[in-house]
This record gives C-alpha cells, structure tokens and sequence, in this order.
C-alpha cells in the first residue's frame, strides 16, 4: 500500500495489472477553474439509482456523452435530465491530458468523448463498482484527481475480490484497460487533510470513450 505522504514516488508506476498512476502529472489549480465553469452551466447533481436510492456522489458532466442512472438504469445521454440540454463542451485542456497520460501508460490514441466529474465532501465514500457502460472496452480509463487525498481500492475480478489499496493525490492521474478494463474499484471514506484544512472536497475527473 502506497504511504499517503510519500515524497518519492515513481513517475508511473503499475499498481495493478495493466493499472497505472501518474503521480502529480497534472497541476491542478487550472483545472479546478474549468470544473466550476462546468458546474455554473451543469449543477452537481444527486442521481437516482435503478434501485430507487440516491446516489452518495453529486456528480456532472460534459462532452459529447454524460453518465447518468435513473431507475431506467445506468446509461450514457447527451443532455442533463436536470435541463434537458446538451451537457457543456469538454475543455480542450481535460481531453489533451486524457490523451497524452493514455499514452504515457501505453494507451495509444485515447480520444474521450465522456467525462464524468464526481464530488467528494469529507466522509464520503464510492462502493466497489465496474465502470461497464461503454460499448468498447479496449478503451482505457482515465482519472484525475483533484483536492483531498483519497484511497483508492481495487478489488478485482469480483466485488469481493482480494483488495489492494493506493493514496491518490492531487495532480495525480489513474489509467487502467487491457485485463484490467473491468476491474471492480472503489474509493474509501475521504477524510479532512490536517495540513490543508481549507480543502474541503475531492473531485474526480473521469474521462471515457463511451460510444
């Protein structure tokens, strides 16, 4: 397991087969501005989940495609069941990093056309999950991470699976596909960072190719 501190960290590292991470490939500071232009267009929105309860993560969108659940199930749209509009433009910016970190992971021409923005509030948490509603899976996925540090889990081929966990950071960027794509993952109870107490949330930029 990653030490959460840890200044000497690999460049890229596999934590998992055919997972990778970019340790502070990215700062941050310009990407949090774009995330609130998106939020000024497209609110963070709570979703319903087939089941019929609200989903933990306050989530947005934009590009193309944005994932949405409802009790219809979970799916990809082109508008916001919030405005029934199209979700706001992808800045050039998250499309650009998506690509060149595929590529630095060995993903070669990754040209998202989703990207999921998700908000932690400090005690929240994500539950092991598949990321399975793209049509193509020898697209990889990736994630950057913004804010309050989060543990990430992997948990496998099943939910129960033998788990291994990472300390993601700001600035740091997740790509995983190949054997992998499929993996079950989640994310730990976010905790308050005591050096960096005005922090109050982590996002988390996912970007796919969904169609």
């Amino acid at each position: 397991m990653s030490d959460l501190f840890s200044r000497h960290r690999p460049i890229i590292e596999e934590i998992y087969t055919d997972v990778f991470v970019l340790a502070c490939f990215v700062e941050t500071a310009s990407l949090f501005s774009k995330i609130n232009n998106i939020h000024k267009l497209a609110p963070f929105q709570k979703m319903m989940t087939p089941n019929g309860h609200e989903t933990n993560i306050p989530l947005t969108n934009c590009g193309e495609w944005g994932w949405i659940s409802d009790k219809s199930g979970y799916r990809y749209s082109k508008t916001n069941p919030l405005t029934n509009q199209a979700w706001p433009a992808m800045p050039d910016a998250f499309s650009k990093l998506a690509s060149e970190a595929a590529m630095v992971a060995g993903f070669d021409k990754f040209i998202p056309d989703a990207c999921l923005i998700n908000q932690y509030a400090i005690g929240k948490k994500l539950g092991s999950h598949q990321d399975k509603n793209e049509q193509d899976f020898t697209q990889p996925i990736v994630s950057i991470s913004i804010g309050l540090p989060a543990m990430f889990q992997i948990f496998g081929e099943t939910r129960a699976g033998l788990e291994t966990e990472y300390a993601l950071q700001d600035g740091d960027v997740m790509v995983w596909g190949n054997s992998s794509r499929l993996v079950y993952h989640g994310i730990k109870t976010v905790k308050a960072d005591p050096l960096k107490q005005a922090l109050k949330h982590r996002y988390n930029i996912t970007l796919r190719k969904s169609h």
